[in-house]
């Protein structure tokens, strides 16, 4: 994993997000590993620094997708320029609400480009609203008393557009991030990345509590690590379960919760778990 060791530079020292916004740590693990003979469109929300080293192309929020496959692959591959890496960078709000459908459009055609969906779980850079990436009873500015919508399952969406490669990312287990990205740089077509960005703002959390809160989202299988290679799921960390509590008390978006919502929210977690656990090695494509 020497890309990821290595600082190549090309991400910038300084960022205008939060304090403690794991976006920023992301963006610069990403192109550290995918390197310079690439071209970056969208911003990933507000979760990434703004000055990189290769061109940049930013587009309007909704504009996920659609910018890199109908303007930068297309005007690349007129070029000839096949070699370039084109890699997209969208928030939650962009990828599941906003742009979503052309999104879809990029991975129902296959284009060839690495996207990547920072999931900050709401449209913070806007005011902390509710997206569909928004987890089961978490507080936003419009809802209040929780959002009583599950979380949309967006890379297993994904997944069933029949694209190559889908994974999911965590910035607090870096070796299986730089695993997947150089894996995906050798696949031919849409990869698609899904990964989590601690937000202090939104989360109500310590800036400094980001990357264990990252962690302790792997280690309580609120956010589990997989990777779906041509339709074969794999688990790609099986951690020992621990108490939601542990991720929850660390945020303020969940303080309003009571005992009966916190068994309600790890019965759904445990419930899944066995269901991926059951499904690990297998082919899931419908």
């Amino acid at each position: 994993m020497s890309s990821l060791i290595e600082e190549k530079n090309i991400v910038f020292p300084g960022h205008r997000c939060c304090p403690g916004c794991a976006g920023a740590i992301l963006h610069r693990m990403i192109f550290n590993i995918i390197g310079e003979n690439s071209i970056q469109y969208g911003r990933g929300g507000c979760g990434t620094p703004n000055v990189v080293k290769v061109p940049m192309m930013y587009q309007a929020h909704s504009g996920a997708g659609a910018t890199g496959s109908a303007g930068v692959k297309a005007a690349l591959k007129k070029q000839g320029k096949h070699d370039t890496k084109v890699v997209g960078l969208a928030g939650d709000g962009a990828v599941s609400d906003t742009g979503f459908g052309k999104v879809g459009a990029c991975a129902s055609r296959n284009d060839d480009m690495c996207f990547f969906c920072f999931d900050n779980e709401a449209f913070m850079n806007t005011g902390v609203q509710q997206s569909r990436l928004t987890p089961y009873l978490a507080w936003t500015r419009t809802t209040p008393k929780g959002n009583f919508l599950e979380k949309k399952d967006l890379p297993m969406i994904m997944a069933q557009h029949k694209i190559p490669y889908v994974a999911t990312l965590s910035v607090s287990h870096m070796a299986d991030l730089a695993r997947k990205v150089e894996k995906g740089m050798d696949i031919e077509g849409f990869k698609y990345y899904h990964a989590l960005n601690p937000c202090p703002t939104g989360w109500k959390s310590a800036p400094q509590k980001s990357v264990e809160l990252a962690r302790l989202a792997v280690e309580t299988w609120i956010w589990p690590l997989y990777e779906i290679d041509n339709g074969n799921l794999k688990l790609t960390s099986k951690p020992k379960l621990k108490p939601i509590e542990k991720y929850l008390e660390l945020q303020g978006r969940y303080s309003h919760l009571e005992e009966n919502h916190i068994t309600d929210i790890q019965t759904m977690i445990e419930q899944r778990r066995e269901k991926m656990l059951s499904n690990d090695g297998e082919n899931i494509i419908i």
